[in-house]
Parts: structure tokens; sequence; C-alpha cells
């Protein structure tokens, strides 16, 4: 007899694309819980076409409301619940999170068992810069909340990451040429599956590119980190110090205007001492 699981909630993300990375912990869990909250229950009924049970399944999405997420929670008292979506990690740029906190909130167990994330595998293939990256979900589709959105996140020193669906994808890499500059970047679509695909060059390159010939399939947009600021000049590290040294002390200033300009903090204060005689 197969060993029931301990109560609580269960993240399992299940595959994107290729259904040989469902991993068997996944399918193990999925085979065991007491109830299963799909963002689909047809997509997840196919994923778990082979299995030799199949546990309830209950429609949880964008839909799905506060009685839902109560009715959901008071059952991981006494019984194993997996939520999963249609494809990927679920929580990743949908409402999973309120349910998570609400069952932690109510005292229950959360477990996650990790696997594809279409986001993370669109940075590993991309060749740009993953030691900071900040996911963005999907753009505002209305061009002015969109540029308003981009500008708020044009300094952020780190590689971007979006989803996009196919008919949009020229107009939105086109509003980051816009609103980003001249950065490289990167569309990657259909991952994991036969036709997977990674096109790299400049915003400007794949907005052009993507202008009038729409893709098909999930898209994912990565985009580079904006490029190092140039060093400030002796001249303008002087003008910033006497201003700064108008009102304060040599130390101050000096702590002022290093962050300002980026340089280093004992530079600017012994040049401080040298201006203030």
């Amino acid at each position: 007899m197969t060993e029931p699981l301990p109560p609580g909630l269960y993240i399992v993300a299940t595959p994107i694309g290729n259904l040989g990375d469902f991993s068997p912990r996944a399918a193990d869990v999925l085979a065991r819980a007491n109830l299963i909250l799909a963002e689909d229950k047809r997509v997840s009924a196919r994923l778990l076409s082979g299995a030799e049970s199949r546990p309830p399944m209950r429609t949880y999405n964008d839909h799905s409301d506060e009685s839902d997420r109560a009715a959901v929670v008071a059952r991981l008292a006494s019984e194993a619940v997996a939520l999963v979506s249609d494809a990927g990690t679920p929580l990743i740029s949908d409402p999973g999170y309120k349910l998570v906190r609400d069952a932690r909130a109510a005292g229950h167990a959360v477990f996650t068992v990790p696997g594809p994330c279409a986001a993370v595998a669109a940075l590993t293939l991309a060749g740009l810069p993953t030691d900071r990256f900040l996911f963005l979900g999907f753009l505002p589709p209305k061009e002015k909340a969109r540029a308003e959105a981009i500008a708020e996140i044009a300094a952020v020193r780190a590689s971007l990451i979006l989803y996009e669906s196919g008919p949009r994808l020229g107009a939105t890499l086109q509003a980051l040429s816009q609103g980003l500059g001249e950065r490289e970047a990167a569309v990657a679509r259909e991952l994991t599956k036969l036709h997977e695909e990674c096109v790299t060059g400049s915003l400007a390159e794949l907005a052009g590119r993507y202008a009038a010939d729409a893709p098909r399939g999930e898209i994912v947009i990565v985009v580079g980190p904006p490029a190092a600021a140039a060093p400030a000049s002796a001249d303008q590290l002087d003008a910033a110090l006497r201003h700064a040294l108008e009102t304060e002390s040599p130390s101050r200033a000096a702590a002022l205007v290093a962050e300002q300009l980026g340089v280093k903090r004992k530079l600017a204060y012994e040049r401080a001492l040298q201006l203030s005689g």
C-alpha cells in the first residue's frame, strides 16, 4: 500500500514543453496527493494520463477568489493538496502566492517540488549576466502604461526577464529599445520543445526582426543590464567637492561625492582635504 503524503500544500513544477523534464518526485507527489489544484484540468489530465492512479482535480487559477482559497486551506490540516500550473513552476507570474500566504498563516505545512521554469531556462540560454536578474512577468499591454513600467526599471543594474506573447513581441521589443537604449538581449521561444530557439542581438535589432513577423509559442525576453557609467573626470570630482564643501566638512563632503559619482571614498577625501586648504 502506498504511504500517504504528510498533509499540507505541495507546490509542484511541471514540464514547460518536454515531458522528459517531469521529475520522478513530481510524478510521485501528484499520484499520492488527495487533491490536485490545476490551472486547467484538461492540461494537467494529459500530463497524468499514463499514471496508474489520479487524484481528483479542482480548478485553481486567476479567477479563484477568497472563498476558493479558504476552502482549500481548510483541507490542508488533514490532506495533501498539490498545486500545479499549466507549465513550469507555480507562483511564477500567477496568483498562487496568495494560497501559500494563507496556508502559512493558518499554520499548515508548505512543501516545494522544484523543476522547470521558463524564466530561468531562458536566462541560461541568453549568454547575458546571471549574477543579478529581475523577473518582470508581462508588461502592461497599453502603450503609455508599458512605457511607464519600463522607465521604472531602466536604471536597475541587472538582467531583466519578461514574458510575452507572439502578437505583442515586436511592439514590446520596440518599447524596450526606446526606453532602455542600446542593450544586448535575447528572445527565447518553444523552450525544451522540438523547435526551441534563442535569438540574440541588440534590442533594436530584435525589434526590427520581429516587427512584422510574430512568432508562435511561449516567449521569454531577456535584456542585459545597462552599461557601466564612465568614471568621473578630475574636473567633475573637483566641481562636486567644491560645491559640497560649501556646507559640509571634508569628510562628509567626500562621502557624499563618492556615492554620487561612484569614486573611491579615500580618493575623494584626499582631494577634499587639498581643496579645503
